[in-house]
């Protein structure tokens, strides 16, 4: 099996960020979101993937380069326009060949549960094998109608009166059944070849489309408040680990993992936390459910439940919880202590005051 990653979108929910960086590289718990998807593919065994660009891609090839550092083997395809997930598949049909792919959307974050799916995918031998999760108002999704074996009657986009709770999410198990419907298929109203469509196609032909919920956890990360939710799931599951150095006059509590070549300085750390490496923390207070990346400095600075990107810069600022501050940004000094939210793009300069 192979996998094709799609890392094309704009991320236009998720500005200032995705002014500066693709939306796929936005770090949650201290890692890009593209990069736990390409982890996600290769717990499922695969290692030929093939990852769809769009007009970032240079700082995509930078972010994941050719793959082996997460044991796969990186293919980049170049979309030229935002035309679709279908077309996605029509511009990759020279790597995929007749193989079964996963097409996994790189903006999506699943934890747990996706194995099964694979290993029911394999074991069917269906033509299409699409993951789904009960959601409370499907309205706001591609929804999936199935009979009593779980197998697709058809797909509705956004139904106004959706006779299911079953969302499609950004998963989808497909065999080379899937290349003449693409083929088949012609744009929609805003002028993309869509997914649902080829799939519905399929469905129409007689083909073999099949469901199974997933019973993970899944954000599609277009918000930032997806991005928090991720941010606090991934870190649930995190190793402790202390490459740093850590003064008698700091406190660890829970699990936290401290990178190599950071000082702790009479601060209190408590898990689930990760500290990059390279950072200084001094007279502060972080977590839990805290990310702070490489080469960060966090002075009498108080952060919970956010993310602190790389490079940033937090001084005299208490307070600051379900936030996420971009690269390089800094966030000065106030003598304010009540809680902050905070969306800093990267680059940027904030003061804070009473």
């Amino acid at each position: 099996m192979k996998a094709l990653v799609l890392s094309g979108g704009s991320g236009t929910r998720l500005r200032p960020f995705s002014h500066s960086m693709p939306k796929q590289l936005v770090p949650v718990a201290n890692r890009p979101i593209l990069g736990h998807v390409i982890d996600s593919v290769r717990e499922l065994g695969i290692t030929s993937v093939a990852v769809v660009v769009g007009d970032r891609s240079e700082d995509i090839r930078a972010a994941l380069g050719d793959g082996s550092s997460h044991g796969v083997d990186i293919t980049y395809i170049r979309q030229e326009a935002p035309l679709g997930l279908a077309h996605c598949v029509r511009i990759a049909r020279r790597f995929l060949g007749d193989d079964d792919f996963v097409m996994y959307l790189g903006d999506n974050v699943l934890a747990g549960g996706l194995t099964e799916i694979a290993d029911r995918f394999r074991a069917d031998r269906s033509d299409a094998h699409l993951a789904v999760s009960k959601v409370d108002d499907p309205r706001q999704f591609g929804v999936a109608e199935v009979d009593s074996e779980g197998r697709v009657l058809r797909l509705v986009e956004k139904p106004e009166h959706p006779v299911s709770d079953l969302a499609v999410i950004g998963v989808y198990f497909l065999t080379a059944a899937v290349h003449d419907a693409v083929a088949a298929i012609t744009p929609s109203e805003r002028g993309e070849l869509e997914i649902t469509d080829a799939i519905q196609w399929m469905v129409d032909r007689g083909d073999d489309v099949r469901t199974s919920v997933h019973q993970g956890f899944w954000r599609d990360t277009g918000r930032v408040q997806d991005v928090l939710d991720c941010n606090r799931e991934l870190l649930a599951s995190l190793r402790p680990r202390i490459l740093g150095a850590v003064d008698p006059d700091s406190r660890i509590v829970g699990p936290v993992f401290v990178g190599e070549g950071t000082r702790v300085i009479r601060s209190r750390l408590t898990g689930p936390a990760v500290i990059g490496a390279g950072t200084i923390i001094s007279d502060s207070v972080v977590g839990p459910y805290a990310s702070v990346g490489d080469g960060c400095v966090l002075e009498r600075a108080g952060v919970t439940d956010s993310i602190v990107s790389e490079g940033a810069t937090v001084r005299g600022v208490s307070g600051v919880h379900g936030s996420v501050i971009g690269r390089r940004a800094s966030v000065a000094e106030s003598p304010v202590t009540d809680r902050r939210t905070l969306f800093i793009g990267d680059d940027s300069k904030v003061e804070v005051h009473g």
